[in-house]
């Protein structure tokens, strides 16, 4: 597992829940305090060890958890990067849907070794979609749950997200509803990043 992921996993900890869960989690894992080297790469076993230490000292189980952080990773101040990257999709809700697809080569361009879930849209009615998540590493589709929901609200569109039970073979389908483009004010949003 790429290290940006655990990164991810242990930031979305320790802002959540604070750094004495992490430490105990990290402890029973055997990582380091300081965690995950953002740029290195860790047996996939480490991250599922992480998520089923972590599981159980919240009682939640890993499609929650995954969700959680899926919602985490384009709501926290702190991880404005990932929200930049899904907001250059497009000025609307629909647009950063149908810009899905595409995800990955745009993020490749930053990180051309981040294996992320290939997704697939197929729109189904005029508001309707079904979003095809596979990935290597289960929960494909409660991470892109939690993502699509937290970009729903970034946008200020609501949606009724459906599914998220993976196949044998680990592939997720999620029903996507637009019932609201433009439900309530979005986050403020400019292509050009801040300065001072």
């Amino acid at each position: 597992m790429h290290g940006l992921v655990n990164r991810s996993i242990q930031s979305f900890v320790s802002d959540t829940y604070g750094g004495g869960l992490w430490a105990s989690v990290a402890s029973e894992c055997g990582v380091s305090l300081d965690g995950f080297e953002a740029m290195l790469h860790y047996d996939d076993q480490v991250t599922h060890d992480l998520l089923d230490a972590i599981g159980a000292r919240l009682d939640k189980g890993r499609d929650m958890l995954l969700e959680d952080l899926g919602t985490y990773l384009v709501s926290n101040h702190n991880l404005e990067a990932l929200r930049r990257l899904l907001r250059f999709g497009g000025v609307t809700f629909l647009d950063f849907l149908h810009s899905l697809e595409e995800l990955n080569g745009r993020a490749s361009l930053a990180l051309p070794d981040l294996d992320m879930p290939q997704l697939s849209l197929l729109e189904t009615g005029p508001s309707t979609f079904r979003l095809t998540c596979r990935w290597g590493f289960p929960g494909a589709g409660a991470l892109m749950s939690g993502i699509l929901r937290g970009m729903a609200d970034d946008y200020g569109a609501l949606v009724l997200l459906e599914g998220g039970v993976p196949d044998a073979d680990g592939t997720c389908v999620l029903k996507i509803e637009l019932l609201d483009s433009r439900f309530s004010e979005g986050r403020q949003f400019d292509l050009a990043v801040p300065t001072g």
